[in-house]
């Protein structure tokens, strides 16, 4: 089954290719605006925005747009987004370091012109990893386009458990996006 993927995300991509789609990437121009509330309804509103940036375009295919959101560890109604640079990859990633924290992610597909929304949420722990660690997280570049700073599945995979949730929300999808298009394939 063919997906348009309306979005930029590297790791989406590999998750919905892996799972044997055909997937086209076409990000959005979304601007992301920051909404008061939850972390769950900022990323949802995120994810709506999306959708109202793809608007007509690509009739007659399965599209999706996601968006993922760490809630601050100190502060859950506080979400972290994707750090700007090294330094607010730094500060993230040291809030985080030896702590659990809530990923959430929301996701539409539109299947006929008509849209539908779901968010997920899934608790990660990274381990206490070490000053040398964090170093090369850093310089490493690794956390170029990741919510709170890490790729579940790139570098920061030997320093973190999903330990509540599935592996699918805190790589961009929430599994029940998943589910419902194996279920679309089928």
């Amino acid at each position: 089954m063919r997906i348009v993927l309306a979005s930029a995300s590297a790791r989406r991509r590999q998750v919905l290719t892996d799972l044997g789609f055909n997937v086209v990437a076409a990000p959005t121009d979304a601007e992301e605006h920051r909404v008061e509330g939850t972390v769950e309804t900022q990323v949802l509103a995120i994810a709506k925005a999306k959708a109202s940036a793809v608007g007509s375009e690509h009739p007659g295919s399965v599209v999706v747009v996601a968006d993922t959101m760490l809630a601050d560890p100190d502060d859950p109604m506080q979400g972290l987004g994707q750090p700007s640079d090294e330094a607010a990859a730094l500060a993230m990633l040291l809030r985080l370091r030896g702590r659990r924290h809530r990923v959430w992610s929301a996701a539409g597909i539109r299947l006929a012109g008509t849209w539908t929304f779901q968010t997920a949420s899934a608790v990660v722990e990274l381990n206490g990893f070490s000053d040398d660690v964090l170093s090369e997280l850093v310089t490493s570049g690794s956390w170029r386009g990741k919510a709170g700073g890490y790729d579940l599945e790139g570098a920061m995979a030997p320093h973190s458990t999903v330990v509540d949730g599935a592996p699918s929300t805190v790589l961009g999808l929430p599994d029940s996006t998943v589910s419902a298009l194996m279920a679309m394939a089928s």
